[in-house]
C-alpha cells in the first residue's frame, strides 16, 4: 500500500517530495551509501542493531494488526529489510537522497521507497511506528524532525529511535558521515519531550563493548587520515573479519541481555521508544 502525502515530483519512478535536496548529500557524504552497501552485510553493528530493532518491535508493537510503519532515512534498506520478517508490516523506508534509495529499491523493488525531508514531512496521522535509526545526528534540526514525526503519527503510534551516545566518543567517524552531535540521554529525552512525546522504554546499547570504543577513540587520533574519505570511512566500519566475529558475538551476549528486559545504562547507542503524549502540558 502506498501511503498518500502532499504533492512531489517523481525522480527515477521514486516519489520525490523534496526534490531540490534528492542529489545535494549535504548532511551524508555520498560515498557512505557506497561503503555501507559493501560492508552492511557482514558488519557486526549493522547485524546488531538490526537485531536489537526486531527485538523492540517483536515487544512494544502488536502483531496481530495490520501496522503503518515510516522509516526516516532508511539508507540502503537495511532495517527495512530486516522488517520484513513481520508480515503484519506494510512498510514505507524513506530517505532524504536518491543515492541511497537507488541501493534500497534495487534489492526491495516491492517496498514503496521516497525521498522526503525529515523536517518537512507531508504525512498526518498516517503510521503507526515511524523509525529514525542513526538519522537524527545528521539533522541539524533535530528538534524540528522529532516534532514532524510525532505529527506523522497516529494517537497510538509509536516512534522508535536509535542514536549515537556520549558527545566525549567523539571521533573522525563521525565527522566522515557528516554527524552533527551525539547525545546526552538527559538530552534526547529532553528533545523527544518538547516534540511532544512520552518516553516508555530507554537503554543504552553497544555497552560490552565500550570499553574497545573508547581504545579504538584514542588510537584513532593517532591514525594517519587518508585523503580519500571513502577508503578513510571503510577502514573504521570495516574491521578485520576475526575482530568483526569476535565483536559479533560479544553482542549476541548483549542482545539476550536486552530480551530478557535489562536496561543497560552505558553503551555506544541509545535506544528509544516513545508515543505521542495524549494530555497536553
Amino acid at each position: 500500500m502506498k501511503v498518500s502525502g502532499g504533492t512531489y515530483q517523481e525522480i527515477e519512478g521514486i516519489r520525490c517530495y523534496a526534490p531540490a535536496l534528492a542529489l545535494d548529500c549535504v548532511d551524508y557524504p555520498s560515498s557512505g551509501f557506497d561503503v555501507t552497501a559493501e560492508v552492511e552485510a557482514r558488519s557486526f553493528w549493522c547485524r546488531t542493531r538490526n537485531r536489537v530493532l526486531t527485538q523492540v518491535f517483536r515487544r512494544f508493537t502488536d502483531r496481530t494488526a495490520t501496522l503503518d510503519v515510516l522509516e526516516v532515512g532508511c539508507g540502503i534498506g537495511g532495517v527495512v529489510a530486516a522488517l520484513r520478517q513481520f508480515p503484519n508490516l506494510r512498510l514505507t523506508g524513506s530517505e532524504i537522497y536518491l543515492q541511497g534509495l537507488r541501493y534500497a529499491r534495487a534489492k526491495m523493488p516491492d517496498v514503496d521507497f521516497i525521498q522526503l525531508d525529515a523536517t518537512d514531512i507531508p504525512f498526518q496521522s498516517a503510521f503507526d511506528v515511524v523509525g529514525a535509526f542513526d538519522v537524527l545526528e545528521h539533522i541539524p534540526d533535530d528538534g524540528k524532525a522529532m516534532s514532524e514525526i510525532a505529527r506523522a503519527l497516529r494517537p497510538s503510534g509509536l516512534f522508535i529511535v536509535t542514536v549515537p551516545q556520549y558527545p566525549w566518543l567523539w571521533s573522525r567517524l563521525d565527522e566522515l558521515v557528516n554527524h552533527k552531535r551525539r547525545y546526552r540521554k538527559v538530552e534526547l529525552l529532553d528533545k523527544l519531550d518538547r516534540a511532544g512525546f512520552e518516553v516508555i522504554y530507554l537503554t543504552s546499547f553497544i555497552a560490552l563493548l565500550l570499553p574497545v570504543m573508547v581504545a579504538s577513540r584514542i588510537l584513532d587520533r593517532f591514525q594517519p587520515q587518508s585523503a580519500d574519505a571513502a577508503s578513510d570511512f571503510a577502514s573504521r566500519v570495516a574491521p578485520p573479519d576475526l575482530v568483526n566475529a569476535a565483536c559479533d558475538w560479544v553482542m549476541r551476549l548483549e542482545e539476550h541481555l536486552l530480551k530478557w528486559g535489562v536496561t543497560l545504562p552505558v553503551g555506544g547507542s541509545l535506544l528509544a521508544v516513545a508515543r505521542p503524549r495524549q494530555t497536553p502540558r
